[in-house]
C-alpha cells in the first residue's frame, strides 16, 4: 500500500522499527510527516528506535529528534497505547522490561490481537539472528559497512536524480542479490517463523533486518516491518483487521556532505539541490 500526505487516516495499530535515532542519516522527517498523518489507537515501536551504537560514540541529536519524541508523547496521552520493545541497537533498555514510563509500555515481546481475533508476536528478531548472538564483533562489522553503504548511496543517488532516475539502495540490493545474505534472511524468517509456531500464535511481527515483508511462505503469517534509514516503511492493522505494508511516500534525497559544506559556506544555510 503507498500513501502520500493527506488527510487523517485512523487505523487500529501501526508497528514500526529500525528508526535509528543518532544514526546518520536516517528519515526522521518523513516519520514525523507519516505519523501526522496516522492515528492508531496501539503503536509499537518494534526495536532499534535509538541507536546506542552510534550515540554512545558521537552524540548526535537534532530538533527534529525533539519534535518525533514529542508527537509520540502527545499521542499517548491523547490515549494512543504505546508499546517500546528494544532491540539489538537499543539494548540498554532491556534493562527497563516491564517497566512502565507513565505512557509507554517498555517489554521484550508482547502479542497482538487484531480485529479478526487473529493473534501475532510482536518482537524486534535480533533474540533470533546468529550473528549477533554469537558474533557481535561481526554484528559490529556489517553495521559499519551498512553504513559505509549509505554514504555511498548518498553520491550515487545524488548522480541518479541529475539523470532523472529515481532512488536505488545498494544495501537492499546487497541483500538480495548476494547469496549469503539472501541465505542469513531466509535463516531468520525460518527462526522467527518457528518462534511464532511455539508460541501457538498465528504469526509473526518483527523488524531488524530493514526489509519490510509479508508472506506464509513457511506456513505461517510473516510480517517484517521495515525501517526509517531508507525505505519508509511501516505495517498498519486496518479497522477490519487486515495487516498491511505502508510505504510512506516523499522520501528526502540525501546531499552529499561536501557538497552540504559548500553550500551552507556560500548561503550560510543547508539547501536541497534542485529536483
Amino acid at each position: 500500500m503507498t500513501v502520500e500526505a493527506g488527510d487523517i487516516r485512523r487505523v487500529r495499530a501501526l508497528f514500526l522499527s529500525d528508526v535509528h535515532l543518532g544514526m546518520r542519516p536516517i528519515r526522521v522527517q518523513q516519520l514525523i510527516d507519516f505519523l501526522r498523518v496516522y492515528e492508531a489507537e496501539t503503536i509499537y515501536l518494534i526495536g532499534d528506535i535509538l541507536d546506542g551504537w552510534r550515540l554512545v560514540k558521537s552524540w548526535h541529536w537534532p530538533p527534529e529528534y525533539h519534535v518525533l519524541t514529542q508527537l509520540l508523547l502527545d499521542k499517548a496521552l491523547a490515549g494512543t497505547h504505546i508499546v517500546l520493545l528494544p532491540g539489538n541497537h537499543d539494548e540498554f533498555l532491556r534493562e527497563y522490561l516491564g517497566t512502565y514510563f507513565g505512557v509507554v509500555d517498555v517489554v521484550d515481546r508482547t502479542v497482538h490481537i487484531t480485529a479478526q481475533g487473529k493473534s501475532y508476536l510482536v518482537i524486534h528478531g535480533d533474540q533470533f539472528d546468529v550473528v549477533v548472538a554469537h558474533a557481535k564483533w561481526l554484528a559490529y562489522v556489517g553495521d559499519w559497512a551498512y553504513r559505509f553503504a549509505l554514504r555511498i548511496n548518498i553520491w550515487l543517488n545524488w548522480v541518479r536524480r541529475r539523470l532523472g532516475f529515481s532512488y536505488w539502495s545498494l544495501s537492499a540490493w546487497a541483500k538480495h542479490k548476494v547469496k549469503n545474505a539472501v541465505s542469513v534472511i531466509g535463516r531468520f524468517e525460518m527462526a522467527l517463523t518457528q518462534e511464532a509456531k511455539d508460541s501457538d500464535v498465528d504469526g509473526v511481527i518483527c523488524g531488524h533486518i530493514h526489509f519490510a515483508d509479508i508472506h506464509e511462505r513457511l506456513g505461517i503469517k510473516y510480517i517484517n516491518t521495515g525501517d526509517w534509514v531508507e525505505s519508509c516503511t511501516a505495517v498498519a492493522e486496518t479497522l477490519e483487521g487486515e495487516l498491511e505494508i505502508i510505504r510512506w511516500q516523499g522520501v528526502v534525497e540525501e546531499r552529499p556532505r561536501k557538497l552540504r559544506r559548500r553550500s551552507k559556506k556560500r548561503t550560510g544555510v543547508e539547501v536541497e539541490p534542485p529536483a
